[in-house]
C-alpha cells in the first residue's frame, strides 16, 4: 500500500473509530451469522481478523476459537476495538497493527482468516489475498465479505463516485468473477458463496465518515442528478428534501487453502 493511501485510510478511520464500534450494521446481522456458522463448522483454533475495524467480527469468533488476532491499519481503530472487546470480556483476543498486504505473521499461523467489509479499501487486493494464503494452515479457510461490484458499467461508475465522495479511501468493489479470480490465483478454492442485500440509512452512513454539510450537500445533489436507472440499481429512496437510504449487495465467500 502506498504511503499516500495508507495516510488516507488512517485519516478517514482514525476519527471514526467510535462510530464503527457503535454501528449496528457492523455489530450483527445475517452476514456475520453466516460467517460465524462457516467458521464454527471448520473448528479452527486460531483466527486472524484482517481489517478488524470496531472488532465485531473478532468478538464473534472469540466465542468459538481458542485465540483470535484482531489486525488493523489504523491505531485509533485498533484501540477502540480493544476497549470494546475488553468491555465484553473477550480475554482471548490480541491486537496487532499493520497493512493487509504485509501480514507480520509466520507461514501457516492461522486456521481461519476473516475479512469483513474492508477489502474495498485495499490498494492491492491480490497482494492481500496472497498474504492471507501464506498465513493460513494447509486446509485453512478464508471467510470474506465485501461490497459486491455491479455488472452494469454505468451503475458501477455511479456508485463508485458516491462511495469515493463519502470516503476518499474507497478504492473499488469487485464482481464475483473478479473475487474468484483473485482467490484462485493465490491458491484458494471457493467452497461456498452467498449474496445478501444491506440497507444503508443515509444519515448514519454519511455521518459515520464525518462529512461536512457542504460535502454531503454536493453528494446528495450528485445522487439526484444521476440517471434514474443508476439510482434504481441501488434502490435509492428520496424525498423532496433529503436522501433517505440506499441498498447495496454484499458477497460472502468461503475459500479453502489448497
Amino acid at each position: 500500500m502506498s504511503d499516500a493511501h495508507t495516510r488516507r485510510v488512517q485519516e478517514q478511520f482514525g476519527g471514526s473509530a467510535g462510530a464503527y464500534v457503535a454501528s449496528p450494521l457492523h455489530a450483527a446481522g445475517e452476514d456475520l451469522e453466516r460467517l460465524l456458522a462457516w467458521g464454527a463448522a471448520r473448528r479452527g483454533d486460531r483466527v486472524l481478523d484482517v481489517a478488524t475495524g470496531g472488532g465485531h467480527t473478532a468478538l464473534a469468533f472469540a466465542g468459538i476459537a481458542r485465540r483470535v488476532v484482531a489486525y488493523d491499519l489504523t491505531e485509533p481503530m485498533l484501540q477502540a476495538a480493544r476497549g470494546h472487546l475488553q468491555a465484553r470480556g473477550a480475554a482471548n483476543v490480541g491486537f496487532v497493527a499493520g497493512d493487509a498486504g504485509a501480514l507480520p505473521f509466520r507461514d501457516g499461523s492461522f486456521d481461519i482468516v476473516t475479512c469483513r467489509t474492508a477489502a474495498h479499501h485495499f490498494a492491492d487486493v491480490g497482494a492481500a489475498v496472497r498474504q492471507i494464503h501464506r498465513v493460513l494452515t494447509a486446509g485453512g479457510t478464508l471467510l470474506l465479505q465485501d461490497i459486491l461490484g455491479h455488472d452494469d458499467s454505468e451503475a458501477s461508475a455511479f456508485i463508485l463516485e458516491v462511495e469515493r465522495r463519502r470516503d476518499p479511501s474507497h478504492v473499488r468493489s469487485y464482481r464475483t468473477a473478479e473475487w474468484k479470480a483473485f482467490l484462485r490465483a493465490a491458491g484458494l478454492t471457493v467452497m461456498d458463496d452467498f449474496v445478501i442485500w444491506k440497507a444503508r440509512e443515509w444519515d448514519e452512513w454519511t455521518g459515520r465518515m464525518r462529512m461536512t454539510a457542504e460535502a454531503r450537500g454536493e453528494l446528495e445533489a450528485f445522487v439526484r442528478r444521476a440517471p434514474d436507472r443508476c439510482r434504481a440499481a441501488f434502490d435509492f429512496k428520496l424525498t423532496p428534501d433529503r436522501v433517505v437510504s440506499f441498498t447495496d449487495r454484499q458477497i460472502l465467500l468461503r475459500a479453502d487453502r489448497d
